[in-house]
């Protein structure tokens, strides 16, 4: 199956943009007393490759990061993504996938 690169490092950049940026707004929201995105929206929103961005918003906006509990989901949903490149890169050896 073709893959255009382009549009794949632009997905990756939307996404991780995405969790880097749902880091930012929770922190703004905790620190207005609003009513926050869930640990668990935060955690999904890292699934699809975007741990780099999920970690750099955390450590940006210094938010979530004494938070033992959310930094276990953090880091399992790391080792997911972790998983997924590897899968995706055993996929490309095969001639699974290809780029354009």
């Amino acid at each position: 199956m073709p893959i255009d690169p382009a549009l794949a490092l632009a997905l990756l950049f939307v996404v991780n943009l995405v969790a880097f940026t749902a880091q930012g707004i929770d922190k703004v929201l905790a620190e207005r007393g609003l009513r926050r995105i869930s640990e668990g929206t935060l955690v999904m929103l890292a699934l699809p490759l975007a741990t780099p961005g999920m970690w750099l918003g955390m450590r940006f906006f210094r938010h979530k990061t004494r938070k033992l509990g959310f930094l276990v989901l953090a880091v399992g949903v790391s080792v997911i993504n972790a998983s997924m490149v590897s899968a995706l890169i055993w996929a490309f050896q095969r001639g699974w996938f290809h780029f354009e």
